[in-house]
């Protein structure tokens, strides 16, 4: 089980250094990670949505030790909604955040963050689309779910992102659905104990697709994050039991992973939206990636052996 021992090593920083400072890692990261700016991350944005996907964007970022660090990490988001506002997308190029970085760790950090992530909301409404609220580790989630819900009131599109291998989240869910959020599901991608996650990978199958299905029969907007292709085929299917619309659900991916899926899936009619991360501070987004499923790892130890 390689997973956790990954999982642990993205909050080293001396492995931060070595795996940053490795000549193989830019070749690699740039798999998952299309850009450090926003100049770099723009004609991705134009090509994916000309091929007819969409996009939900994220800054990379977490680390954030000061409310300075966090106030950056807004108006770097602002800057990227300013950017994107000519190109007309709507919703068809979102934003996905961490509360993390907008320093819900720092003291004080529930009222900081949630006053930072308002002005990026607010912005993103006034370009036509919306922003999701991703989920970190479970200590964090009571902190997110009242952002969420006190965001909704103003912005009613404001999604949020729950974890299948968390036992909390099937309530969770009930709750979410019946509100009429939009909700990412996804199986998890953080180092959690026994006590609060199911620990094996059948377990978590299982909860996902018993929380799909309170989503799908809810009155929300559900937003299927899975690559694995079982889950894709019972997402479509419990999506055609509760008598949904390709519109009212859709499925989405990380960039760089199963590209030919996403086309497939956009030219069956489906809403397939492309999580595309961008910026430097990538170490830790890149190390889930890696812990998230053995081929990235082998993609990742193929490249070093080849540049060895």
């Amino acid at each position: 089980m390689l997973g956790p021992v990954i999982l642990a090593a993205s909050r080293s920083d001396r492995m931060r250094r070595l795996v940053s400072a490795a000549p193989v890692t830019k070749p690699v990261v740039d798999r998952f990670i299309p850009g450090e700016t926003v100049d770099q991350i723009v004609p991705i944005v134009r090509d994916l949505t000309d091929q007819g996907l969409e996009l939900t964007m994220d800054v990379v970022g977490e680390d954030i030790t000061t409310p300075a660090q966090a106030e950056a990490a807004r108006d770097a988001y602002l800057e990227l909604i300013d950017r994107l506002k000519p190109l007309e997308l709507g919703t068809r190029a979102e934003m996905s955040v961490k509360l993390s970085m907008f320093g819900q760790a720092l003291d004080a950090g529930h009222e900081l963050a949630a006053a930072n992530v308002r002005p990026v909301v607010e912005a993103a409404a006034e370009i036509g689309t919306t922003v999701t609220l991703d989920a970190e580790d479970h200590t964090t989630l009571d902190s997110m779910f009242a952002i969420h819900e006190e965001l909704r009131k103003d912005f009613p599109q404001t999604g949020c992102v729950i974890q299948a291998y968390l036992f909390r989240t099937e309530a969770d869910a009930r709750r979410l659905a019946d509100s009429g959020s939009r909700v990412r599901l996804v199986k998890g991608a953080y180092k959690e104990p026994a006590e609060v996650a199911y620990q094996q990978r059948h377990e978590i199958d299982k909860a996902y697709v018993r929380i799909l299905r309170t989503l799908m029969e809810g009155e929300g907007y559900p937003m299927i994050g899975s690559h694995d292709p079982r889950l894709i085929s019972i997402g479509q299917e419990l999506a055609r039991t509760a008598g949904r619309k390709l519109d009212e659900y859709e499925f989405q991916m990380l960039y760089g992973i199963r590209g030919d899926e996403h086309l497939r899936l956009a030219a069956e009619g489906h809403r397939m939206r492309v999580y595309t991360a961008y910026g430097t501070d990538w170490y830790g987004y890149f190390m889930r990636r890696l812990a998230e499923k053995p081929a990235n790892l082998r993609f990742f130890a193929r490249s070093v052996i080849g540049h060895g």
